[in-house]
């Protein structure tokens, strides 16, 4: 008859043989493979920076303008002079519209100038021409290369001419009228932030010739035409929203 003590003893023997097998089984595994590398964290790049929408700003810059007179006096000939620089200052609003790396819009702007020159006639009377004021609406075209806008710009020019007369008996004749003719230029922009922007531009307007009709005592009414042309280098800043 089995005892109480072969019983259990037997019951360790199986447990002793279970662990050893189970023991082999697990040494036999394969070791588990090691972790991946943790990935580095790469940003986004940043999306390349949208002209379109609407903006406004203003800028301030130089002008330079020269005018030429028919003679008042023989009504032939020419008596040319030049304004020498002047200061101008004024503002501008626009619109704006993307196209990959094409960039279209339209703009106005509005200078008030000091541009002012003089000569004299044949026989030494003093004639002035001074403009008071210039104006472009044009359309523009430009290639974006991100932040930086390269553009060329052509249209309608507008300026105040306020031109005059004096004989040599000191008396002033003068008539101040608005002339019209066209525009061209170009110009860089760059974009300090979302908003704002930095630019400098040239322009060139071209008047053509106006009759003129000027009375004084001494030369009676003399009809001289003249013309106009103005040249601007301004530096600007715009405020741009809306767009995307």
């Amino acid at each position: 008859m089995m005892t109480s003590r072969t019983y259990f003893g037997g019951i360790v023997l199986a447990a002793g043989t279970c662990f050893c097998i189970c023991g082999a089984q697990a040494a036999d595994l394969p070791a588990p493979a090691p972790a991946p590398p943790p990935v580095a964290y790469v940003p986004p790049a940043p999306l390349a920076y949208n002209w379109t929408g609407f903006y406004f700003g203003g800028h301030v810059g130089g002008g330079y303008a020269s005018s030429s007179w028919s003679d008042p006096i023989t009504a032939t000939g020419n008596d040319t002079f030049n304004s020498g620089v002047g200061f101008l200052g004024g503002v501008q609003a626009g619109a704006n519209a993307q196209f990959n790396w094409l960039v279209v819009w339209l703009e106005a702007d509005f200078s008030w100038s000091s541009l002012k020159g003089s000569g004299t006639d044949s026989i030494g009377d003093t004639i002035t021409t001074n403009t008071q004021w210039t104006s472009t609406i044009t359309g523009r075209i430009g290639a974006a290369f991100d932040r930086l806008l390269v553009y060329g710009k052509g249209g309608l020019a507008l300026a105040q001419d306020q031109s005059s007369i004096t004989d040599l008996g000191g008396n002033l004749a003068s008539t101040s009228f608005m002339r019209t003719g066209w525009t061209a230029g170009a110009g860089l922009e760059y974009a300090l932030s979302e908003h704002w922007s930095a630019k400098i531009e040239y322009d060139y307007l071209g008047f053509g010739s106006k009759t003129l009709s000027l009375t004084t005592p001494l030369l009676g009414t003399v009809t001289p035409s003249a013309t106009l042309n103005v040249q601007e280098v301004k530096a600007g800043i715009n405020f741009r929203f809306g767009g995307p």
